[in-house]
């Protein structure tokens, strides 16, 4: 079953992840900010989108963020 919050298969290919592509290709300071636009995108069109389904995608963004700014790993 597609987790389409946390784990979508549209942005797999193999057994990477698009957002470990774009860390290894782009780093950490790129991703991290293309984290708080893609957040900011998906509350942005919550209400005319996937309402919830967009709020927690965000949240992911957000955390992901948080995640990269803290040097962790932890992806939740």
């Amino acid at each position: 079953m597609s987790d389409n919050v946390n784990h979508p298969s549209h942005y797999e290919t193999g057994k990477f992840e698009c957002i470990e592509v774009m860390m290894e290709t782009q780093g950490v300071e790129a991703v991290a900010a293309f984290c708080v636009c893609n957040a900011f995108k998906y509350l942005y069109r919550h209400k005319n989108k996937n309402e919830l389904e967009d709020i927690k995608k965000a949240v992911w963004y957000l955390k992901k963020f948080i995640e990269l700014e803290e040097g962790t790993n932890d992806n939740q």
